[in-house]
């Protein structure tokens, strides 16, 4: 079934979200689904799709969108918590809305050039990150950063989940823009104010994000401090709600697998940043797997992580790690890691087929998602709801150059001083 708003690609290839191909001529409908085309319904655009390829867009499950303002070495080569209080928190206390502004518009643009819709943030400022998200037409489950320390946004975290409580209460369940409560980690939350979090999230029927078992450090001074391991300590304090998403998760023992099973959390493999800075593990997807875990993927924040915002590049590092890590080569084969990073999208992401990373497609012409994943190619159109954010290769949403401009200035200002 199709309308004036459904979109038509003649003679393309198209993978569905289940990773079945079809060829030929597609509508692509407003409200996310797909049929085959007759060729004679009334449409709002019919487009050659001989040289394109039609997927699902990708979703970035763990992400700091205005970090792009970090996108620089001046912190390369750090471990995590030097990397945290040398360098991360001393220049976030100098962030204000403006900069949260054009670091998110900055992502915004990337993430549109490179086929993700969606994104799980945890940033300050969360509602000019919405606003911007918004205004590009982009989706997300925008986190409100809770702690006890290092927020530049609020003077305690009381004040904090005040200012949630009151975005919660306003927010429709249709916007494409929702909201979330992001307590950091054990290591900068307190017992009352991981506890407050939970109780706001089941009052608003909201989800919380939070960083899990990311260091051996992390474990080990929470073991210490409290007799449990972080995802034990955080189910004793009741902290999990339904649709927790609980970042990185590396590690962990296979009976917190289970509790992040139980309380059906979903957790982040972020392999590009757990490697960059070192952490000496990833998640190991097969026992998450086994025991039943939503599992996703982000690509952290623009400073820690070595793929920017591109998801296909996260998508690749996710299964080449996988597979290093369990000396198995049949894990996360391309369709399997292509449907990790793309799963539950509602939107439609096209790439150029004339690309030279996607040749050859082969004999059964069936490399197409191999080749996408492994080797990557240009996204030319994406579309959310019916509508273009970017269109034969150009983005109509958010001007790019001024985007990049805008994030040069900033810079600038905001590193003065800064080693």
């Amino acid at each position: 079934m199709a309308d004036d708003t459904s979109v038509r690609y003649r003679n393309s290839v198209l993978y569905d979200g289940q990773g079945r191909k079809f060829v030929g001529d597609v509508l692509l409908n407003k409200d996310g689904t797909w049929v085959q085309s007759n060729g004679d319904e009334d449409v709002q655009a019919d487009l050659d799709g001989s040289s394109k390829l039609i997927t699902r867009s990708l979703q970035n499950w763990h992400t700091h969108l205005a970090m792009q303002l970090n996108a620089r070495d001046f912190s390369d080569g750090y471990p995590l918590h030097r990397w945290l209080n040398e360098a991360i928190f001393p220049t976030e206390a100098k962030l204000n809305p403006e900069y949260v502004r054009v670091g998110a518009q900055a992502a915004a643009a990337e993430m549109i050039r490179t086929g993700s819709t969606f994104a799980a943030d945890m940033y300050f400022y969360p509602t000019v990150t919405g606003q911007v998200l918004g205004d590009a037409g982009l989706r997300g489950l925008i986190g409100g950063p809770v702690s006890d320390a290092a927020l530049p946004s609020h003077p305690d975290a009381g004040s904090a989940l005040d200012e949630l409580d009151n975005i919660l209460r306003q927010q429709k369940s249709d916007d494409k823009i929702q909201y979330a409560i992001a307590t950091h980690s054990v290591y900068l939350c307190s017992e009352d104010t991981l506890r407050r979090a939970s109780e706001l999230a089941a009052k608003r029927q909201a989800r919380l994000h939070i960083h899990v078992s990311e260091t051996r450090k992390e474990v080990a001074d929470c073991h210490a401090k409290t007799g449990l391991y972080p995802v034990e300590y955080l189910d004793s304090i009741d902290y999990f709600q339904p649709g927790t998403i609980c970042a990185h998760a590396s590690w962990v023992k296979k009976n917190e697998i289970d509790i992040l099973a139980k309380h059906e959390c979903t957790a982040v493999h972020c392999p590009t940043s757990n490697m960059k800075i070192a952490c000496g593990g990833t998640m190991s997807l097969p026992a998450y797997n086994a025991a039943g875990v939503d599992v996703r993927i982000g690509t952290d924040g623009a400073a820690s992580s070595g793929s920017g915002l591109n998801m296909l590049t996260e998508a690749k590092m996710a299964a080449l790690v996988q597979r290093h890590d369990h000396w198995d080569a049949t894990l996360l084969p391309a369709a399997d890691v292509f449907s990790m990073a793309t799963k539950g999208s509602e939107d439609w992401a096209v790439w150029n087929l004339d690309d030279v990373r996607m040749r050859p497609s082969g004999r059964s012409n069936n490399r197409h998602l191999a080749n996408l994943v492994f080797s990557g190619a240009e996204c030319l159109d994406l579309w959310v709801d019916g509508r273009a954010l970017r269109l034969d290769g150009k983005t109509h949403t958010v001007d790019e150059k001024q985007a990049w401009m805008e994030l040069e200035h900033s810079i600038e200002t905001y590193y003065e001083g800064v080693e």
